[in-house]
């Protein structure tokens, strides 16, 4: 070690690393961009630095520039396994480039051994399956999953979301369950145990699950990029003014209101506590909607980022109107 007083630079590398991983967790990405940065000054090929500044881009929902970095972080290091399955979610989804998602996942996969980093690769290679249609593909998957338990309480909680995902209900249960043992907060294993026991006809059961679900949604703070409020509304008027004719001629005159999330009381009714658009008061002849509520959490939480979200709401809309009504849906298939 130097004794000039000074850290070397691989102290001071390690010392940014950490502090932009820190700020990340706190939701400060400019913070932690401003550390990214500087560890890219220590060292410009390092692929830590890179898989930092790539993960803030993606949280920022700035998908090509996160890709940019994760694919640089990928040649510095062919090994780098988490720059991999990083990369690979974001080709996932926002990009949509499934065929890539899954050579990436399959070549970290080749490089693990950890069961439980083996377990969340397998995972995401679940849900590129799902995405592309492929049930029986991601069925074999989870059937391959190591056994477990696992330390990380969100890998239980994956492994029980992809057994629901794929059929296996009663399996996922005990998965969920000790997820929240061991983590009562985390919202996500609320609401699959939710869906799980409303799959088991336990609808007492699944309603307290959805609403502490929604409960610690409302806890934690929105992504970086939220919009205010005056703005999301904005992008709702133009969101409903993008829909074919049809479907505006069904909201003409409709009242429509900005909301967080569902309220505990519609959920407490059945109501999806996740659900991004409700419509209210609907009328079959003529097809009217009197009521249309939009819940700006939610369809963040669909969006892939800032500059998705008028297409989210958009592509929300039209799935509740088709839920609403199928004879309009089925005959617009058919022209």
């Amino acid at each position: 070690m130097a004794d000039n007083g000074h850290r070397p630079p691989m102290d001071q590398l390690t010392a940014h690393l950490d502090r932009g991983w820190d700020l990340v967790a706190r939701g400060d990405l400019p913070g932690a961009l401003i550390s990214a940065r500087k560890s890219l000054e220590l060292d410009a090929e390092s692929p830590e630095a890179h898989n930092l500044i790539g993960y803030i881009h993606a949280a920022e929902g700035n998908a090509d520039d996160a890709l940019d970095h994760y694919r640089q972080a990928i040649d510095l290091d062919d090994t780098f396994v988490e720059a991999m399955l990083n990369a690979a979610e974001l080709l996932m989804h926002p990009v949509g480039d499934f065929d890539g998602a899954l050579a990436l996942v399959e070549d970290a996969i080749d490089l693990m051994e950890d069961d439980e980093e083996l377990a969340d690769a397998m995972l995401l290679k679940v849900d590129v399956l799902l995405h592309v249609g492929d049930r029986e593909g991601a069925a074999q998957v989870v059937r391959a999953l190591p056994e477990g338990p696992f330390d990380n309480p969100n890998i239980e909680f994956l492994v029980g979301r992809a057994k629901l995902e794929v059929g296996d209900a009663e399996g996922a249960e005990p998965h969920l369950r000790a997820a929240l043992d061991r983590h009562p907060d985390h919202a996500d294993a609320h609401y699959y145990l939710g869906l799980v026991l409303e799959q088991k006809r336990d609808s007492r059961g699944a309603t307290v699950s959805f609403l502490q679900s929604r409960e610690i949604d409302l806890r934690q703070p929105p992504p970086p990029w939220s919009l205010p409020v005056d703005q999301f509304e904005r992008k709702v008027q133009a969101s409903i003014m993008s829909l074919p004719a049809e479907a505006r001629d069904m909201l003409d005159g409709a009242l429509v209101v900005v909301g967080d999330v569902p309220g505990a009381e519609v959920v407490a009714d059945g109501v999806d506590p996740r659900l991004a658009v409700l419509l209210d008061a609907v009328e079959d002849d003529p097809p009217k909607v009197g009521r249309v509520f939009i819940y700006q959490r939610n369809v963040e939480r669909l969006a892939s980022g800032m500059l998705g979200v008028e297409d989210e709401i958009a592509a929300s809309v039209a799935r509740e109107l088709e839920a609403a009504f199928p004879k309009l849906s089925a005959a617009g298939a058919e022209s």
